[in-house]
């Protein structure tokens, strides 16, 4: 997924965010994006994201991001020790965080 002056539209993933209502399971994502013709690399994309279903574009949004940076960071542990891995993008900082540990997923 790239940003700025040099974006291939063709693998941009917004435009097949809107394309769903929500909720919405992420199989139902990649079909989706599959019927609309969109590439491969964006189609495993959406079938590699860590939850199955998807309440609203803005959740999917925040998992890509987390995404993003947990390859940007190597899969580094993140500052409370864990390692993470996409299985468990943003899950256990919301469900099992430690007091005075937990943020936004």
């Amino acid at each position: 997924m790239a940003y700025g002056q040099a974006e291939n539209p063709a693998l941009s993933i917004p435009p097949h965010l809107d394309a769903v209502e929500y909720p919405v399971w992420r199989e139902q994502l990649a079909k989706a994006a599959a019927d609309n013709g969109a590439p491969i690399d964006v189609i495993n994309v959406f079938k590699c994201l860590p939850r199955s279903q998807y309440e609203s574009k803005e959740q999917v949004l925040r998992d890509l991001a987390e995404a993003a940076r947990r390859f940007a960071m190597g899969n580094l542990p993140d500052d409370d020790g864990v390692s993470r891995d996409r299985r468990n993008i943003g899950r256990d900082l919301v469900e099992n965080a430690p007091p005075g540990h937990s943020r936004h997923p």
